[in-house]
């Protein structure tokens, strides 16, 4: 399997933009420029995209786990944030909220762990990767 997209730029870093691709078109033609990367601008940013991709990357490995284990999660809703200092992004963090019926505790920390580190962009990542979770049962 492969997947792309395409970034298109003009100009310079900070007063050139941009638009993004995907060829699902889920992305067309999307801008991105510095107001977008590094201020409120309207548009999206590569950091964003990370993010998305983090959360449902994580979501699908955590409920194939589940599933595995007998315990199909009832709903998943993961947010990520990506911290980025100094160019480098140094931290991606996982907060889920997890509804999954009668699962003991133990074994869903076990399944979140093992989603956490072993989600495809989690081992993508050169960062640190941290998670806060709560579970309702």
């Amino acid at each position: 399997m492969k997947r792309s997209a395409k970034a298109h730029w003009e100009g310079t870093g900070k007063e050139g933009k941009g638009h993004l691709t995907t060829d699902s078109t889920v992305l067309n033609q999307s801008q991105y420029s510095y107001s977008t990367r590094f201020e409120n601008g309207v548009g999206t940013n590569p950091e964003e995209l990370i993010a998305a991709a983090h959360a449902g990357c994580f979501n699908m490995k955590l409920s194939f786990l589940l599933t595995g284990a007998g315990h199909p999660a009832k709903a998943l809703d993961t947010t990520c944030e990506i911290t980025m200092e100094s160019g480098s992004i140094t931290q991606s963090l996982l907060i889920l909220n997890a509804n999954v019926p009668g699962i003991d505790a133990q074994v869903f920390e076990g399944l979140v762990n093992d989603a956490k580190l072993n989600c495809p962009i989690s081992k993508l990542y050169n960062t640190t990767i941290t998670l806060e979770y709560s579970l309702n049962n």
